[in-house]
């Protein structure tokens, strides 16, 4: 029960042609090629994307707060103490 030798393999690929036909083996492989492209494409837009969303260290913004551009406010500089 060694391995399957090369004449194995064209006793097993004639059997499928057989069974299925020469097209519907073809079909099935391009469709196969198909999904590996988009799942290959998708893998690459995922990489992009999540690159776009990060964020460098030091410019969290505030909660309900705009982002902004490389200024801080300190925080008692926006409440307006009366009295």
């Amino acid at each position: 029960m060694g391995g399957l030798s090369i004449w194995h393999w064209l006793i097993v690929l004639a059997v499928v042609l057989l069974l299925f036909g020469t097209g519907k083996v073809s079909t099935l492989m391009g469709d196969f090629a198909k999904g590996i492209k988009a799942f290959k494409k998708n893998m690459a837009e995922d990489d992009v994307s999540m690159e776009a969303t990060e964020r460098p260290a030091g410019s969290i913004a505030a909660p309900n707060a705009p982002a902004t551009s490389g200024t801080t406010v300190p925080p008692h500089a926006s409440t307006v103490h009366q009295g």
